[in-house]
């Protein structure tokens, strides 16, 4: 049958995908925070245990450093509130009671997180005896003929060339490897844009052809239901072909991985029996706007401390990612099934932050899951800008808010209740933050009183939080001199320069997030409707146009407040500087840092530098070379082109409809600027001349000056994937769109 043309509706699927070989996949129901409740209540008093117990060598150990983390934080904790607690704690006001207990708490959440850095640092310098590593893995054993695995990539409406380019080097570095004859590969679809499903039928067979005998391992499968999203679509392939199977390789569609990083996990999953779940730690590239590579970056340099920090006290407890990582097909399928979490509103209906649902459940299974980070050969893109950034954290912020419904849940293991938590309090910071800002700036709007000295308890404080925010960068820069690597890094002096750059971004960027993550948490708790869309795949510049629609509304309401200020009183606007200055410039900071030019001109002088782009693997360099090149179509006047110019969302919209897009988004400017002005004139002149206290003042700027903790995706809650939905085609006339409607309904 010829397939240049074809519909996947209309190919038979013996040609595109191998017999089935059917299995059962059955979610469980949850019992709900007050059930599950009731029921660990009640095993504890029967003394029963609900979660299987692990025998293992290393639980020993993670206890203890488990105690010693949470020991170091409630001290933290404490010491903040001994600090702030005042002398007469029975006259304070309860304003000031409420911040000094919400400081208490976020000054806690900073200090896990340095901890966790710190106990990173101190593995990678002298190795972790109980951890899982790569180092131990034994490469010249043959392997078991009866473990073959499966390559799985789930894909929605990609970018074509950037997906089957970076699986193309994937399958030609796995064809190297002596395991290669142990791997199949599956394309799991799930797009739906008019057109998308024949080009990508199209680049399968294109793929199939170059990769020679190795293409008859390379399956296409499209699903016309399309449910529970990515999840869905692998719980689909488990019930078609899992039983053939004995391991399984979830891919992103952005996702590369090299043969040897295969096959190691291949081989220590073979060496570990009890293992369920084996997650590498992918490292960014393949994107040179200023603001990918400043998030690869600090990744490379700071994030693997974090990294290796939580691999050291979670162990065989540990994170999946829902990618880049090796799974057990038979008890996945048995025990990691999702149901539906009950109720209504936002935090319920299908699970959306599957990945640590599934950690959990494979753990309560009695199968481990670990971290390993010294898997070379794993990687990944990042969001190209702050806007996609966003959106991919309002996602991930509803599935974390979601998924701390289950902390309750009778089974799981405590550590996967505490990443429930973290999860979502790394979204809950962002108002927290917001409230004790206004808890100390409304006072300060209050009243006219002098301004006092800081005292020496604020003082202190502010130079804790500091240090603990900057000791993370300060240690990923010593390791990598430690070990030698600067020169992977543009050398020692544009190693520091380009880590100094990274930290400015960072600040100017969190009052940014801390606004975004506030309105996402807003928007989750009551019930809006989320956009479900993919990253971008590749370098985008964000227009002005989009950024003012972003951006525009917080800017132009702290324009209205700072200008107030400077009439009231200019000597004290720059109290708020910290916070204002970045959401003035919100909009020009990310149009700036979603120039790939800028990106690339730094690249040429060595900042922001990365051993992934300095000495760039093979398996890397052939994605993107293959990702820049649209893949062939057999009939260009009968397909729609592949990989259409990036256009912005107002020029991919039909051209009756640009100019009410426009009115609209210029409306939300004018709004805010109004709102502004009538909350400027609103408010009496004599606040401008009004103060804060000495402590609360100078933890206010503590806040207004720190890093936003959702800087770095993934860690203690991971990031740290607001973005719109890019058009990947061409405006599509009104009968191919009843066409898709049509195809969409089956």
């Amino acid at each position: 049958m010829d397939l240049r043309n074809a519909s996947p509706l209309s190919v038979p699927r013996a040609s595109t995908a191998p017999a089935l070989l059917r299995g059962a996949m059955t979610p469980r129901a949850w019992h709900g925070f007050w059930a599950g409740l009731a029921v660990a209540l009640l095993a504890a008093l029967v003394g029963r245990r609900n979660a299987t117990r692990l025998d293992a060598p290393w639980r020993a150990a993670a206890g203890r450093r488990r105690a010693l983390l949470l020991a170091l934080v409630a001290g933290c904790a404490a010491l903040a509130t001994w600090l702030l607690v005042p002398e007469n704690i029975a006259d304070a006001p309860p304003a000031q009671i409420a911040q000094d207990a919400l400081f208490a708490l976020l000054f806690a959440w900073i200090a896990a997180g340095c901890i966790t850095a710190v106990m990173g640092w101190r593995s990678l310098q002298r190795g972790d005896p109980h951890g899982l590593s790569a180092r131990d893995l034994d490469r010249q054993t043959p392997l078991d003929p009866a473990a073959r695995t499966a390559i799985v990539m789930p894909i929605c409406n990609e970018d074509i060339a950037t997906v089957f380019g970076g699986l193309r080097a994937t399958i030609e570095s796995l064809q190297a490897a002596p395991d290669a004859a142990l791997f199949d590969v599956f394309i799991l679809s799930d797009s739906h844009r008019a057109g998308l499903p024949e080009a990508e039928l199209a680049a399968w067979r294109e793929l199939r052809a170059a990769l020679g005998e190795a293409g008859e391992r390379v399956h296409y499968r499209w699903r016309r239901r399309r449910t529970k999203r990515k999840a869905g679509n692998v719980m689909d392939f488990c019930r078609r072909w899992g039983r053939a199977y004995r391991y399984m390789v979830v891919l992103d569609a952005d996702s590369v991985m090299s043969g040897e990083a295969l096959s190691g996990l291949l081989r220590m999953m073979e060496a570990h029996p009890r293992a369920g779940i084996l997650q590498t730690a992918p490292r960014a590239g393949g994107i040179d706007t200023l603001h990918a590579r400043a998030q690869a970056f600090t990744g490379r340099v700071t994030g693997r401390l974090f990294c290796a920090g939580l691999a050291y006290w979670q162990l065989g407890e540990s994170h999946y990612w829902g990618h880049n990582a090796i799974l057990r097909v038979e008890p996945f399928m048995r025990h990691c099934a999702l149901a539906k979490l009950p109720g209504r509103g936002g935090l319920a209906g299908e699970i959306l932050s599957h990945d640590f649902v599934e950690a959990a459940l494979m753990r309560r299974a009695g199968y481990e899951v670990w971290l390993v980070g010294d898997l070379d050969g794993s990687y990944e893109q990042q969001p190209p800008h702050l806007a996609d950034e966003l959106q991919r954290d309002r996602r991930w912020c509803q599935g974390n808010l979601q998924n701390a419904r289950l902390i309750a849940e009778p089974g799981f293991a405590g550590v996967h209740r505490a990443m429930f938590l973290t999860g979502a309090l790394s979204y809950l910071a962002s108002p927290l933050w917001l409230a004790f800002v206004l808890l100390g700036a409304l006072p300060w709007l209050a009243d006219a009183s002098a301004t006092a000295a800081p005292s020496g308890a604020a003082l202190a404080l502010w130079t804790a939080t500091l240090a603990m925010l900057f000791l993370p960068r300060l240690l990923g820069v010593l390791l990598v001199l430690q070990e030698g690597e600067q020169r992977a890094y543009g050398g020692a002096w544009r190693l520091a320069g380009s880590a100094a750059l990274e930290a400015v971004l960072s600040a100017l960027q969190a009052p940014v997030r801390m606004v975004a993550h506030s309105l996402f948490v807003l928007g989750a708790l009551t019930g809006l409707k989320l956009q479900w869309t993919s990253p971008s795949r590749e370098a985008q510049d964000i227009g002005w146009r989009d950024a003012c629609a972003r951006f525009g509304v917080a800017g132009a309401l702290m324009a209205g407040l700072f200008a107030w200020l400077l009439a009231g009183r200019p000597t004290q606007a720059w109290r708020i500087a910290p916070l204002a200055l970045p959401l003035l410039l919100a909009v020009p900071l990310s149009v700036a840092t979603s120039r790939a030019r800028i990106g690339q001109a730094l690249r040429r002088r060595g900042w922001l530098l990365t051993p992934e782009e300095s000495q760039t693997p093979p398996v890397l360099r052939a994605a993107w070379h293959a990702g820049s090149m649209p893949p062939a179509l057999p009939d260009a006047a009968q397909q729609p082109p592949v990989q259409a110019p990036r256009v912005s969302a107002v020029a991919a919209l039909p051209m009756r409809r640009r100019p009410a897009l426009a009115l609209a988004r210029r409306a939300m400017v004018a709004a805010g600027v109004g709102a502004a002005a009538l909350t400027a004139a609103a408010l009496p002149t004599g606040m401008g001349d009004s103060a804060l206290t000495a402590n609360h003042l100078e933890l206010q700027r503590i806040v207004l000056m720190a890093s936003s903790p959702a800087a770095a995706p993934r860690v203690l809650g991971p990031a740290p994937r607001l973005q719109r939905a890019k058009a990947a085609l061409r405006p599509v006339p009104e009968p191919a769109r009843a066409a898709a409607a049509a195809t969409a309904a089956i």
